[in-house]
């Protein structure tokens, strides 16, 4: 019998190996569509309007709809449009799946987010930062398949195909045993808006998050690149970079839950900006590639649990129902991590790669100031004894 948080777990799982099975045959979309990278980057943007769009407007038909039949929706149908990508050869056609598979995507962002800090405070134990780290494991299992899939000359079509069964198989009977935990007490005052927009109270918890998306996009997208560019190595060793950023992230998340409930949120994120500071100044100065290569692993061990925390801390506020803030917080945020990429691009051709991972490390060092957004311990009790974040003065 699986536990509540294990349900949770796997559809974050599910849902990564998903996006990871399609981003890792973009090339050969690229191929099927006939289109040139700027073209295909444009195709793409579909999926990042439709997450914007959902994140505004989706959080009152969850909270109608239930955690069980959200996900229901979100994780097998994005599966289900993923799987009908490659049999499309038109570039419009693909760009409206996309579109569609991010209004499921924003929508699944709040639902499992807000259902796994219930979890936690029925628990009284955090798993927030453990359930983002099996998205995290969930994208690196499906890359490292992915590679050999494509080695073995395996069409997409049926990469995609065998997918999609796997999540139906595997989601559909997870998702049918979810039962919904009991929501969180808010204040009698707290009403839900119909566009779930950042509040004032939200807005360090955001900074805090967009720092940390922005590292991570660099780790992401970046780092072969720069291994290249600045140092000239083999493929082999550019690869570490990336492979040792997701993997330090991974293991970060996966382990980072009992040392938040030990320590509080606010001394581990401390510790965790300053690694990720740290592994920035590491890769933006480093004289040798394998000191580049430690940055990389600094940046993802440092980045892993900063977004989970600020997902738990927007879910404990009693100013408005938790849906709301964190589906506001994820808004924000998600803006950065799609945009990240061009904008680090274009300081990357005109100044430099390691200019582009240097204009990473003042919004770093900014979010240092931010953290007192979070609480000193996690408010893990259901009952609504505990408190809202940022009020340092409670035990």
């Amino acid at each position: 019998m699986l536990a509540p948080q294990h349900r949770i777990y796997t559809c974050f799982f599910l849902f990564a190996v998903t996006l990871g099975a399609l981003f890792a045959r973009m090339p050969d979309l690229q191929v099927a569509l006939g289109v040139d990278k700027s073209e295909l980057g444009l195709t793409l943007i579909g999926m990042s309007i439709g997450s914007l769009i959902s994140l505004t407007l989706s959080s009152p038909l969850i909270a109608r709809l239930g955690v069980r039949t959200t996900a229901f929706l979100t994780v097998l149908g994005i599966a289900a449009i993923f799987a009908i990508i490659p049999w499309l050869d038109a570039a419009p056609a693909v760009f409206a799946c996309f579109f569609c598979a991010g209004l499921l995507g924003g929508a699944l962002e709040i639902n499992l987010n807000v259902e796994i800090d219930r979890i936690e405070a029925q628990a009284s134990r955090g798993m927030m930062s453990r359930a983002h780290g099996f998205w995290s494991l969930g994208f690196f299992v499906t890359a490292l398949i992915a590679s050999g899939i494509r080695q073995a000359g395996i069409s997409m079509q049926a990469h995609m195909t065998g997918t999609v069964i796997a999540v139906f198989v595997i989601g559909g009977f997870v998702i049918a045993g979810i039962r919904p935990a009991p929501a969180r007490v808010q204040h009698a005052d707290a009403k839900a808006p119909t566009f779930a927009l950042p509040s004032l109270g939200l807005l360090p918890l955001c900074i805090i998050g967009i720092a940390a998306f922005l590292a991570e996009g660099a780790g992401i997208d970046w780092s072969a690149i720069y291994m290249r560019d600045v140092f000239a190595v083999e493929p082999f060793v550019g690869g570490l970079g990336l492979t040792l950023f997701t993997f330090c992230m991974a293991m970060a998340r996966l382990f980072a839950d009992p040392v938040v409930d030990r320590f509080g949120a606010r001394t581990v994120a401390t510790a965790l900006t300053l690694l990720a500071a740290s592994g920035l100044a590491a890769v933006s100065f480093a004289p040798h590639p394998y000191l580049a290569l430690i940055g990389f692993a600094a940046i993802g061990a440092g980045c892993s649990a900063l977004y989970p925390l600020t997902i738990s801390a927007a879910a404990q506020r009693t100013d408005r129902p938790a849906h709301v803030n964190v589906a506001a917080l994820g808004q924000v945020t998600f803006i950065v991590f799609f945009l990240a990429p061009p904008l680090l691009g274009f300081v990357a051709e005109h100044a430099g790669m390691r200019i582009a991972y240097l204009v990473c490390l003042p919004p770093i060092v900014f979010s240092l100031f931010c953290l007192k957004a979070l609480p000193i311990r996690r408010a893990l009790d259901s009952t609504g004894e505990g408190w809202a974040p940022g009020e340092a003065g409670r035990p």
